[in-house]
């Protein structure tokens, strides 16, 4: 694998440990501003708003920049978000710190799949997106507990300076090791945004929605429902969150091998496993072992999604990915919020601690029904003899037209 893929792994590795790590120093955090824990959450919701809209804007404004300058100014963006959080005075300047550093995270795992996809042989694709991806996992398992034991012993401020110091190691990994990549010829924003007439592309994003989603219904509440169900003890989530985190590396690079060779397939597989685990989840969670198991187990099944899913996106958007990739990233952070609202409702409905896993498998179900769709309707246009490419034509600007054969 090129060495291009380190330093797009070094800087996944700092936008991962942002994300997440604030969930671990929120009390810190809202002690030290003296506001109350719901009230620092918006760090957290805040963040991921960012993502999603940061993710197109950010993209878009790079079109008119190659893409290894537009991933640098992405990780100088990281850079000074996670500075402002580390030396904020106030709250708001936290937060608004927070915000600078989300709107790096969509745009620069968008450019930088396609960046990665771009390094290696078109057989290899899903391989070194999954290599990009792995710096993100790696952080859930190294970054994030690190993250959190600096936070508590030497305060949170040192967290997100160190942070920012990771964003510098990737911003000049990225300057050296990232090749140039000028933009291609006659893409403009029109032919980025062409890519959303296919159907494909929009399939591939709501299945991101729908099987991410549930994922984070059953680990936004995972503390609640292992200390009040399996009878763990508070300091235990931690280590389940590092067993899911290891669950994730695994996942994730077993899901770039075998997308490379039988992308749907791998699909169909991680997402019904994915759906029967989750339901499983409401037996298992009440004993301790088992329940151990199951969240490494949805860990690995979903982010075993992410490499088939984002090189689906740019399989089908291949005439202009690069905005259709980063929007694929801001779905992941809609199917997180989406998630944890539903999860939400149905615990204050009084269904229990596990309930939000019963919501997770009927999201993972639909995600797998979509999948089943859209391969229905790619043998269905392979039949007729036509290309699926809702940006097929959008470099030349022509309609897709049929494949003689």
């Amino acid at each position: 694998m090129p060495l291009a893929l380190l330093a797009l792994a070094i800087g996944a590795f700092g936008i991962g440990t942002t994300e997440f790590v604030i969930m671990g120093v929120l009390p810190q955090v809202a002690n030290d501003f003296g506001v109350s824990v719901p009230t620092a959450g918006l760090l957290v919701t805040g963040y991921a708003l960012g993502v999603m809209a940061g993710a197109p804007i950010m993209t878009a404004l790079g079109t008119k920049v190659s893409r290894k300058r537009m991933l640098m100014v992405l990780m100088g963006l990281f850079v000074l978000g996670n500075l402002l959080s580390a030396v904020a005075p106030a709250f708001a300047l936290m937060l608004a710190g927070r915000v600078v550093a989300s709107l790096a995270h969509g745009a620069f795992f968008g450019i930088g799949s396609v960046v990665a996809a771009e390094l290696v042989a078109p057989e290899k694709k899903a391989g070194a997106i999954s290599m990009m991806f792995s710096g993100l996992t790696v952080a859930n398992v190294v970054g994030v507990p690190l993250g959190t034991l600096v936070g508590q012993s030497a305060g949170w401020r040192v967290t997100f300076a160190l942070v920012a110091a990771l964003g510098v190691l990737g911003l000049f990994g990225v300057a050296r090791l990232v090749p140039e990549m000028p933009r291609p010829v006659g893409v403009h924003l029109g032919h980025e945004l062409a890519a959303f007439r296919n159907v494909q592309v929009l399939l591939a994003m709501a299945m991101t929605v729908l099987g991410f989603g549930g994922v984070f219904a059953a680990i936004t509440y995972i503390a609640p429902m292992m200390t009040h169900v399996a009878g763990f003890a508070d300091g235990s989530v931690t280590w389940l969150l590092v067993l899911f985190g290891l669950g994730m590396v695994g996942g994730n690079l077993v899901g770039g091998r075998y997308a490379d060779r039988a992308l749907l397939p791998m699909l169909y597989a991680s997402l019904g496993g994915l759906a029967l685990v989750l339901a499983l989840f409401t037996v298992t969670a009440h004993h301790k072992v088992l329940a151990a198991l199951t969240i490494a187990l949805i860990g690995a099944l979903g982010f075993a999604t992410v490499p088939p899913l984002q090189k689906r996106v740019l399989d089908h958007a291949h005439g202009a990915p690069t905005l259709a990739s980063a929007a694929n990233i801001g779905a992941f952070n809609l199917g997180n919020a989406l998630s944890a609202w539903l999860g939400g409702i149905v615990i204050a409905a009084g269904l229990g601690y596990t309930a939000p896993n019963w919501v997770g498998a009927f999201l993972a179900v639909s995600a797998l029904l979509l999948a089943f769709l859209s391969a229905a309707l790619e043998r269905r246009e392979r039949a007729s003899g036509t290309v699926v490419a809702g940006a097929a034509g959008a470099v030349s600007g022509e309609r897709p037209t049929a494949v003689r054969h």
